[in-house]
């Protein structure tokens, strides 16, 4: 009997972990996702102000402007960088 209840609680938590995977697979998908993105912002904002200091071209290198650029992609840099100018003005 002992054996049975044992078998009975091993399948129930193995369901339970799949289960469980299943449910956090998605949002951690996306959650690397957007951290690797926002990596390669950052990367990016670094690149910009290396050579965009030779024109006058440079962003503030943080972690919002990283994301942004990170969600967003290139046409985020242009977004900050028209932010930029607008505030300037």
């Amino acid at each position: 009997m002992e054996n049975i209840q044992l078998i009975g609680i091993a399948v129930a938590l193995l369901l339970l972990a799949v289960l469980f995977i299943k449910l956090f697979k998605t949002p951690l998908k996306l959650i690397f996702k957007l951290f690797f993105n926002t990596l390669g912002g950052f990367i990016a904002l670094i690149v910009l102000n290396y050579f965009g200091a030779f024109i006058g071209i440079t962003l503030g290198v943080n972690w919002l402007n990283a994301l942004i650029v990170g969600i967003f992609g290139l046409p985020g840099i242009g977004l900050l960088l028209i932010v930029r100018l607008v505030l300037l003005i």
